[in-house]
């Protein structure tokens, strides 16, 4: 039994290394890796409709309706956010002065007691610190608009790749395969068809569960009277890329805007409301859509998240789920071509 838990400890150390330092690779090519990523989350969305283009007009031009049909929706979502935004600007800062008032007199009373002049001493403690700290506030946001122009750049390269991949992505996979020796192409087109697979099964099921989400938590929002209501949809339908975990911390952010703005009772249903979406993304909406894709106990789903986010933070948190899914198919497509080869 020793030796076989030896032998077990020296393989999975060499899975550890080898894991390691492919996140070390990345993380020095992690630009070029999220670009390429997002490329192929474009690619599984839009090469299905630029198919289905291709049969009434030339490929490359159902390349084009179909790419310029996408960022047409993704600007006209963004422009509907700063629609609702400058329409209800007014009625916010109203709302959430008196909400803040009122979120002070109730931390006045009983069981809180907080002191009056508490929150004011707070309000200017931060104040004075903004102040003392002003140089490093404005080389912060100068920082962030060098961010802003690395994001701009990666959202580029990732449309740019997503073209290629779009209009002759297959052709590009046989070249590569054609690169290889002979006696691993087969394997490597296995591997490729089962990770392609894979990852757009995936990337159609995420969708579809962050549009319902989505459009369950902007009815609900409605509803209830909670200013803000479409941007925080799509905050969660955004968030919802992000299983299991963000799903709650972007109804969390509606639960502030419903506290500040509706007062506690409202908050208090939007609460509820991160319950009963949990339950039904956990237990109905993924356990259906995700599994003909995604073949993943949720206890690695959550491991993957986490490990995830630890390696690499939001992005790490995003790419881990597909990653894993797509590794575990790989494996399981050329564990039984193997069985199928060992029985002829």
């Amino acid at each position: 039994m020793l030796r076989t838990a030896a032998a077990y400890a020296w393989r999975i150390l060499v899975v550890g290394v080898v894991v390691q330092a492919a996140f070390a690779v990345l993380g020095q090519f992690h630009r070029i890796a999220v670009a390429v990523f997002l490329g192929l989350v474009v690619t599984a969305v839009l090469r299905p409709v630029a198919g289905l283009l291709a049969r009434v007009m030339p490929r490359s031009l159902a390349v084009v309706v179909a790419f310029v049909a996408g960022i047409v929706v993704v600007l006209g979502g963004l422009a509907l956010v700063g629609e609702t935004v400058a329409e209800q600007r007014t009625g916010l800062e109203r709302e959430f002065v008196s909400g803040v008032d009122r979120i002070e007199r109730q931390l006045e009373e009983p069981p809180f007691r907080l002191d009056p002049g508490a929150l004011d001493d707070i309000q200017s403690r931060i104040g004075r610190l903004l102040s003392s700290h002003r140089s490093t506030v404005i080389s912060t946001a100068l920082s962030g608009a060098g961010r802003l122009l690395e994001v701009l750049t990666v959202l580029a390269l990732a449309l740019f790749c997503s073209v290629f991949f779009i209009h002759s992505g297959d052709r590009q996979w046989r070249w590569f395969c054609d690169q290889l020796p002979a006696a691993a192409r087969d394997r490597v087109t296995v591997a490729g068809g089962a990770a392609w697979r894979t990852f757009t099964g995936y990337t159609h099921g995420i969708l579809l569960v962050a549009a319902t989400n989505a459009v369950l938590v902007g009815i609900a929002l409605i509803l209830l009277g909670v200013p803000l209501a479409v941007p925080l949809a799509l905050l969660e339908f955004f968030a919802a890329f992000i299983p299991l975990i963000g799903s709650p911390i972007a109804l969390a952010v509606a639960a502030v805007v419903a506290l500040a703005s509706k007062g506690a009772l409202t908050a208090a249903v939007v609460v509820l409301l991160i319950v009963v979406i949990g339950q039904i993304e956990g237990h109905l909406l993924h356990p259906i859509v995700m599994s003909w894709a995604v073949r993943l106990h949720p206890v690695v789903v959550a491991l993957s998240v986490v490990g995830g986010a630890v390696a690499a933070g939001v992005v790490g948190a995003v790419v881990a789920v597909p990653l894993v899914a797509v590794t575990w198919a790989v494996h399981q497509a050329l564990r039984r071509r193997s069985g199928d080869a060992a029985e002829t």
